[in-house]
């Protein structure tokens, strides 16, 4: 359905979405700098040569006894995401002091939720064209001669470029950047549902739906890299809460358009067409109002302004985009090896990209288990079983709802843990997900199994779905993006394409599962499926920090700094293990140090009042 990239966020996904809070999304969103440690960059700007300089004296005086001291006390503009690790080469071209306005982070709230919510129409686009022409199938089957499993391609197809796609447009998107990216992929996306609507045989519209769906990845792979482009770190999981919540609005219009077309007296190529004319729009607003967010790109135009106007003395300028490794090795490296080196190897990775195939795959097996449940059972017709998907929608949209409420504390954490609190923390959404999948899908089975029950009982369990899917997949793409941080692309990538491809095949053999082991036992064994995974986030909540302290590729930055917070007092000893209120996360010594520093900053504005 949609790739959160989140989900989603790096360029292999979006999703990117919360993110994290500050000090790596840029070298998250870019793994292709080997020369410049990604752990030493940050989204946001600190500062010009001088500013750094100055930094850098300053920095000379602290004590430097643990990380926390380090990175020295959180003030205002760290809560705005400024980070500390800026270029120490004078050479190196950076922001002009923190409120550069060439840095997207310092654009205006206005400009920054317009492209948020074009980059969210852009999600829900090439996500209702994933879903919209399911409907048709059987009119697909009949006009082409093809069998119900053949005329199911139309939509796996689709999820299959998924796979493709994110290696192709995450390794472009890291050179050219995200706009260029968006204006090519969907330009190239209406055009293949150009040839999908004139198809004449079904091996044009197989081909042309695959090649959408390889486009379609583009917006899906990076508009979550685009949004923590410009939100600083405590407005981003507001931002992404929104934009989660769009991913799955399109898949849910899908089948309803899709439904009332098909059941309709027009041809079902409508259907295309209507994909077309909104892929159109959407392409018209990307190019008026999406600009180039992408902060490398932005600094590697900058250098190159910089040596044009004065070729003598800004001849050793440059960006570090630059200094990367852009061979054909060094790409494959970071896009096609690396991911599955990672997956090989990192057991949390392993159990969460279990777990969000299976998700991945119900979501999409209610494509073909809806008109089951619905149409041959209870007699709705295509429009009104598409109509079955608002209890999808209206469920994701109450997920992120939740969601924000229950990532509020990171208002208190990200200062009290100097911008890098534990990744656990983003796991509290996927904890209260796990029993909403086991109990929807028990729901859905022995209600929808019986003709007896009413249409709405089992329809009433979609909105549990709805809510499981999304809590899920915000949860633990964010969890993916905060452990691995300057590795999560990689991370990320491997994941998006295994659940895209289990995704790509539950509506291969899933109207085949529910005729042949009964709704009931279908949903059932589903059910115990998502029974035996939901535990997994209160395993890694507990044990996570454990099991990272393992991995070669987790920094684990967080449990640096909880050492220092334990030395300075901050945090009980043993803090991982205490049973003391708060110690796991400090919570209420976070929010006690927020409200000082507030007050202190209101303080100091009254007396700035006063003397003028």
């Amino acid at each position: 359905m949609s790739e959160l990239g989140p989900t989603t966020v790096p360029p292999q996904d979006s999703g990117d979405t919360g993110l994290r809070e500050g000090q790596v999304d840029d070298a998250v969103r870019s793994e292709g700098r080997a020369e410049y440690p990604a752990s030493d960059r940050a989204t946001t700007p600190s500062g010009d040569s001088s500013h750094r300089r100055q930094k850098e004296d300053d920095e000379k005086e602290k004590p430097q006894s643990s990380i926390s001291e380090a990175r020295g006390e959180v003030d205002e503009e760290k809560l705005k995401g400024e980070d500390d690790g800026v270029p120490t080469d004078p050479n190196e071209v950076w922001w002009d002091g923190p409120n550069d306005p060439e840095n997207p982070q310092n654009w205006s709230n206005t400009r920054k939720w317009v492209i948020t919510l074009v980059a969210a129409t852009l999600t829900i686009n090439v996500t209702f064209s994933s879903t919209a022409p399911a409907s048709a199938t059987m009119k697909i089957a009949r006009e082409y001669g093809l069998s119900q499993t053949v005329a199911t391609l139309v939509t796996s197809l689709f999820l299959c470029g998924y796979v493709l796609g994110p290696i192709v447009w995450s390794a472009a998107s890291e050179l050219y950047g995200r706009r260029l990216i968006f204006i090519i992929s969907i330009a190239m996306y209406v055009l293949f549902i150009l040839g999908q609507a004139l198809a004449k045989n079904p091996e044009t519209l197989l081909v042309t739906r695959f090649l959408s769906g390889v486009s379609a990845a583009a917006p899906l792979t990076n508009s979550g890299g685009l949004i923590a482009d410009i939100w600083d770190p405590v407005t981003r999981g507001h931002a992404m809460s929104l934009f989660s919540a769009s991913v799955f609005i399109g898949p849910v219009m899908g089948p309803i358009v899709g439904g009332f077309i098909a059941g309709s007296t027009i041809t079902w190529k409508w259907i295309f067409w209507i994909m077309m004319i909104f892929g159109g729009v959407v392409w018209v607003l990307t190019i008026l109002f999406i600009p180039e967010t992408y902060g490398p790109v932005l600094l590697l135009k900058k250098a190159k302004r910089l040596r044009k106007e004065d070729p003598v003395a800004n001849k050793d300028k440059y960006a570090s985009l630059e200094k990367g490794d852009w061979s054909l090795k060094g790409i494959a490296q970071r896009t096609i090896y690396k991911p599955f080196i990672i997956l090989a190897k990192e057991p949390i990775l392993v159990l969460i990209t279990i777990y969000l195939s299976v998700v991945y795959g119900i979501l999409y097996g209610c494509l073909e288990a809806f008109p089951i449940i619905f149409a041959e059972k209870r007699g709705l017709n295509f429009g009104e079983t598409g109509l079955i998907f608002l209890g999808i929608g209206i469920g994701s949209t109450l997920g992120s709802i939740i969601n924000t409420y229950l990532q509020y504390h990171y208002k208190y954490l990200v200062p009290f843990w100097k911008g890098m609190p534990p990744p656990e923390e983003r796991l509290s959404s996927s904890i209260i997900a796990g029993p909403m999948l086991v109990i929807g899908s028990f729901w859905l089975g022995w209600t929808g199994g019986y003709a007896s029950v009413p249409w709405y009982v089992p329809a009433l369990s979609t909105i549990l779905l709805g809510m499981s899917f999304n809590l899920v997949f915000i949860s633990f793409l964010t969890y993916i993006v905060d452990t691995y941080l300057m590795h999560a692309a990689s991370a990320l990538a491997v994941n998006t394409i295994f659940r895209s491809a289990v995704g790509a095949a539950f509506p291969l053999f899933t109207s085949q599962m529910f005729h042949g082991m009964t709704i009931q036992w279908a949903c059932t064994m589903l059910g115990f499926i998502s029974l035996a995974l939901a535990p997994s986030p209160i395993i890694f909540y507990l044990y996570g920090a454990r099991i990272r302290q393992l991995s070669k590729f987790a920094p684990c930055i967080d449990l640096k700094i909880r050492k220092g917070l334990e030395a300075a007092g901050k945090l009980p000893k043993d803090s991982l293990t205490s049973k003391e209120k708060g110690a796991r996360n400090g919570l209420p010594q976070a929010k006690k140090m927020y409200y000082e520093m507030m007050k202190a900053k209101r303080d100091a504005g009254d007396a700035a009042a006063q003397k003028a």
